[in-house]
């Protein structure tokens, strides 16, 4: 059984949207057991790498959920409205390339899924 963790951000982020909306993100996810390998998980969302840290990026109409596997569980890092990601590539003049490596490269971006990270409580 995988296990959907989420910060206190992103259960921010979710909270903030449409009951519907919500759940049309989480089907979007959709993430099965057989599916914890990283070929697979490449194969169907965006992958962000650096320093070692692998981050996913499922599309889901105008979001996007920023997510790794850890421990076989999905623990959720952030949900952001595609706008907003735009507006972050526009504003911080990133070289094309791609959303995935323009993303992957940005200090900005990587501060805000460890701003994240630092709300994961476990139980």
């Amino acid at each position: 059984m995988i296990q959907i963790i989420f910060n206190d951000i992103s259960a921010g982020e979710l909270s903030q949207l449409p009951t519907q909306t919500q759940f049309h993100l989480l089907e979007a996810l959709n993430i099965q057991p057989d599916d914890i390998d990283d070929a697979i998980l490449a194969s169907r969302y965006g992958v962000l790498e650096r320093g070692g840290k692998r981050l996913y990026r499922c599309r889901a109409g105008d979001y996007r959920i920023y997510f790794a596997i850890v421990e076989g569980d999905v623990r959720l890092h952030r949900i952001l409205h595609k706008n907003s990601l735009l507006d972050f590539l526009y504003r911080s003049n990133l070289p094309g390339g791609g959303e995935d490596e323009a993303l992957s490269k940005s200090k900005s971006f990587w501060h805000l899924i460890d701003e994240g990270a630092k709300t994961l409580r476990m139980s």
